[in-house]
């Protein structure tokens, strides 16, 4: 049973009212809370760690899997290890994500080991939010670790997601790609306070006509720190871009560091940040049509950030 807390994390997190159809895992507080195969998707309990293994069948088209995760206790960390393995030729959606709600005076964290294993000619759409609540003085800890693996000519598109609410997040994701594979992966990050968020990004491409695509938008508020790094290598014949945009307020700080490296002579890569405040004209446009200041600026930021 879900109470009005848990439907309200699962809503911010996965976009679900109820327990959805088709194959899912849904845990609470380090334990189990349902979970449901489908024909095509099975999803099985790791035997020798916390975690799950969730095995797409060949041929699996337009079917989706949701895997959240919900904190509702202070004082809980939680470790989870999954893998994906995504036969060939399918297309699959992925719904992740965890949100916490704290009351209390202790720390809870979660930190969830995703590891994709995509095989060829498939596409995997991935969304991962994360979103903190709760009036406690206890942190809200995220330190989610993404490690893909694509096979000749997969697609997977990966969708990151911070939306509020989390103290502390520090995000790795490491990709290699194969020949033809294609990785394309949007950032959306807020934070305010003195929040602090570290997202660290490495993709090798590694096969002849891979690509990477990396688009990250950011907004730091209060005495928020914001530290990013990305990193791309190009082994072969190949492309990537990486794009990296930030508004700063208040007193907030925030650094890129970009990393790009070609070790084949048909590699191009491509890196560009920006950080800024926002802009004035568009702010005192929006105030012309009756609006407050801070009502513009959050206008602004709500559509930079989609």
């Amino acid at each position: 049973m879900m109470d009005k807390t848990d439907a309200g994390l699962l809503e911010a997190v996965a976009g679900i009212h109820e327990i959805p159809a088709g194959a899912y895992n849904i845990r609470k507080n380090g334990e189990l809370l349902s979970r449901a195969s489908s024909a095509n998707i099975t999803i099985e309990k790791k035997e020798d760690k916390p975690g799950i293994n969730i095995i797409v069948a060949p041929g699996t088209k337009n079917e989706s899997v949701h895997i959240p995760v919900i904190i509702t206790e202070t004082g809980i960390n939680d470790l989870v290890y999954n893998d994906f393995f995504i036969g060939e030729d399918s297309d699959v959606l992925i719904v992740a994500g965890c949100g916490i709600h704290n009351s209390g005076d202790k720390t809870s964290e979660h930190d969830g080991i995703h590891t994709f294993h995509i095989g060829k000619n498939s596409k995997v759409r991935y969304v991962e939010k994360h979103y903190g609540e709760g009036d406690g003085k206890g942190e809200r800890i995220l330190n989610p670790v993404t490690v893909v693996e694509q096979e000749e000519n997969s697609v997977c598109e990966m969708e990151m997601v911070q939306i509020k609410g989390v103290d502390s997040t520090d995000r790795k994701t490491r990709a290699d790609l194969a020949k033809g594979a294609k990785l394309i992966v949007t950032e959306r990050l807020l934070t305010h306070g003195e929040q602090t968020a570290v997202s660290d990004i490495e993709i090798n491409l590694n096969g002849e006509g891979a690509g990477g695509r990396i688009v990250s938008r950011s907004v730091a508020k209060g005495m928020s720190k914001q530290r990013f790094y990305y990193n791309a290598t190009g082994n072969a014949m190949c492309q990537a871009h990486i794009q990296c945009d930030s508004i700063i307020m208040d007193s907030a700080v925030v650094s890129s560091t970009p990393a790009i490296t070609a070790n084949d002579a048909n590699a191009q890569i491509i890196h560009e940040a920006a950080i800024g405040r926002i802009n004035n004209d568009q702010l005192l446009k929006l105030m012309t049509f009756g609006m407050s200041e801070e009502e513009a600026e959050e206008v602004i930021i709500q559509g930079f950030l989609k």
